[in-house]
């Protein structure tokens, strides 16, 4: 088995589910610069290929949105596909680290909450929609 081949595939689907749960994909820093610097709340996930990402954060991901409260906009960077959007998007995660996966909510271009890593791996899908609609309660507007 080729391995690019593999890994292209990977990627693929892991694009391709993040962005049918809803999830518009930022790919070059100027479409996250547009889009994190606009008024209004978004939710950035941090897409990867590792387990965590395709067991917990993406269906966390596409389950959190479906509640009362939600980020104007849903928003994902793929951390080492695209790296320069991903770096970008991070450049706005002021005192995080880099972590991915990992949700965070920006408000008026400023990031209010981070979900990291180590609040996904190991944790059930559940308790990261919980985790994330604790935020959109917090900071979200009711839909």
């Amino acid at each position: 088995m080729d391995f690019n081949f593999f890994m292209n595939d990977v990627v693929r689907q892991a694009r391709d589910e993040i962005k049918a749960a809803g999830y518009t994909e930022l790919t070059t820093p100027e479409e996250v610069d547009a889009v994190l610097n606009e008024k209004g709340t978004t939710l950035v996930m941090v897409n990867s290929v590792c387990g965590c990402a395709g067991g917990i954060a993406r269906p966390a991901a596409a389950h959190a949105i479906h509640y009362d409260k939600r980020p104007d906009r849903l928003v994902t960077v793929f951390a080492g596909q695209d790296k320069e959007a991903t770096a970008q998007a991070r450049s706005f995660f002021t005192g995080y680290p880099p972590s991915s996966p990992s949700f965070a909510l920006i408000k008026d271009g400023q990031v209010q909450a981070m979900v990291e890593r180590h609040e996904i791996e190991g944790h059930h899908p559940m308790s990261v929609v919980e985790h994330l609609q604790t935020l959109f309660d917090q900071y979200c507007e009711e839909v």
